[in-house]
C-alpha cells in the first residue's frame, strides 16, 4: 500500500515491490537470534519478511524514482525462491497514487544489486518472457555513481550473485543514464548523499524544503533497529565498520533536522524519527505494519 505526505511544498509516496522472505542472519549478520528475533520472529527456516519500498517524488523537474525493485525479469525458480508470486508491482503501486511509468523522469539507483536495480529493466514482451531488453522507464533518464558502477562490473565471488549486467547494460545501449561521482542536486530540495558501507559507493536521498527534512536511508539503514544500534549491521554490508561510521555521522545529521527516515526493508516500521532515549538515539515509529509477508 502506498503512503503519501509532504515534505514543506514537496509531494512524496513511498510505494512497495511487496514482502519477501529473506533469511535472518542477512540482515543482522553476528548478532545472535536470541537478540534479534525479539524484534522479529523468524519462521523454523530463520526465514523472516522483508519489504522492498521506493521513494517517488514529484518534483519541479518532474517525477523522481529512487530505485526500482526487483523487477520482473527473473525466471520463475528465481521467482518463487523470492515469494515474488506477482507482476507489475510497482507499476500497480504508481497507478495508485496516480501515475504511469512513462509519467517518471528521473531514476536515481542508490547502487545496483538486484533488489534496487532489477526493476530498472525489463523484456520487451507482453507476459515478461524473455526477450531484448530495454529501459522499464521510457521517458526518464537514470543516475548511479561511478564508484559502485565499477564494483558491479567487476563483482568478486561475494558479489557476483546480486550484480547482474542486464539491470544497467540497456541502460547505457538507450543513452539513458548518466554516471555521478559526487553528491548531487537533482531538483529543488532533492539531493543525493554518499553513504558507504553496505557498497563502497552507495547513495541516499534528502527530500528538504521549508524547514521539513525526509531521508530516504537505502542500504545504509535499512532496518530501524539497524539506526537504534550501531554494532547492528547486515551480512549483506561488505564494509560492516564503514556503515558503522556512517551511521554515526547520519544519526547526527538526522537529529540535528529531525529528518523523517524512511527504511527501506523494514518489515515493520516504514519511516521514523530519531529521538534522544536513555541510551542515546532511538528510532520513534511514525508509520507502522503489520509485519507478515
Amino acid at each position: 500500500m502506498p503512503y503519501s505526505f509532504t515534505v514543506g511544498s514537496i509531494r512524496c509516496h513511498i510505494l512497495s515491490d511487496d514482502k519477501t522472505p529473506t533469511d535472518g542472519g542477512g540482515f543482522f549478520g553476528l548478532i545472535p537470534r536470541v537478540l534479534w528475533q525479539r524484534m522479529i520472529q523468524p519462521d523454523e527456516n530463520n526465514m523472516i519478511p522483508s519489504d522492498t519500498r521506493v521513494l517517488l517524488i514529484e518534483s519541479d523537474r518532474g517525477l523522481i524514482l529512487v530505485d526500482t525493485g526487483y523487477g520482473d525479469k527473473m525466471d520463475a525458480k528465481v521467482r518463487g525462491r523470492l515469494g515474488l508470486n506477482t507482476t507489475n508491482r510497482i507499476e500497480r503501486e504508481l497507478a495508485m497514487v496516480g501515475f504511469k511509468p512513462e509519467d517518471v523522469a528521473h531514476v536515481i539507483l542508490t547502487h545496483y544489486h538486484g533488489d534496487h536495480a532489477g526493476g530498472a529493466t525489463r523484456f520487451d514482451t507482453p507476459d515478461h518472457s524473455p526477450g531484448r531488453l530495454i529501459p522499464t522507464y521510457a521517458n526518464a533518464h537514470y543516475y548511479g555513481q561511478g564508484g559502485d558502477l565499477a564494483d558491479a562490473n567487476n563483482p568478486n565471488e561475494r558479489t557476483a550473485a546480486t550484480y547482474h549486467r542486464d539491470n544497467w547494460q540497456p541502460l547505457f545501449d538507450a543513452g539513458k543514464i548518466t554516471i555521478l561521482d559526487q553528491p548531487t542536486h537533482f531538483a529543488h530540495g532533492v539531493r543525493t548523499e554518499f553513504a558507504p558501507g553496505h557498497t563502497a559507493g552507495l547513495q541516499i536521498v534528502w527530500v528538504e524544503d521549508g524547514g521539513e527534512s525526509l531521508v530516504f536511508l537505502g542500504d545504509s539503514s535499512n532496518w530501524a533497529a539497524h539506526m537504534n544500534r550501531l554494532a547492528w549491521v547486515p551480512a549483506f554490508d561488505i564494509l560492516p565498520m564503514v556503515s558503522i561510521e556512517t551511521k554515526r555521522r547520519l544519526r547526527q545529521e538526522i537529529l540535528q533536522k529531525d529528518a523523517l527516515m524512511v527504511f527501506q526493508h523494514d518489515a515493520n516500521v516504514v519511516t521514523g524519527r530519531l529521538v534522544e532515549g536513555k541510551n542515546g538515539a532511538e528510532v520513534k515509529p511514525v508509520i507502522v505494519e503489520e509485519a507478515s509477508a
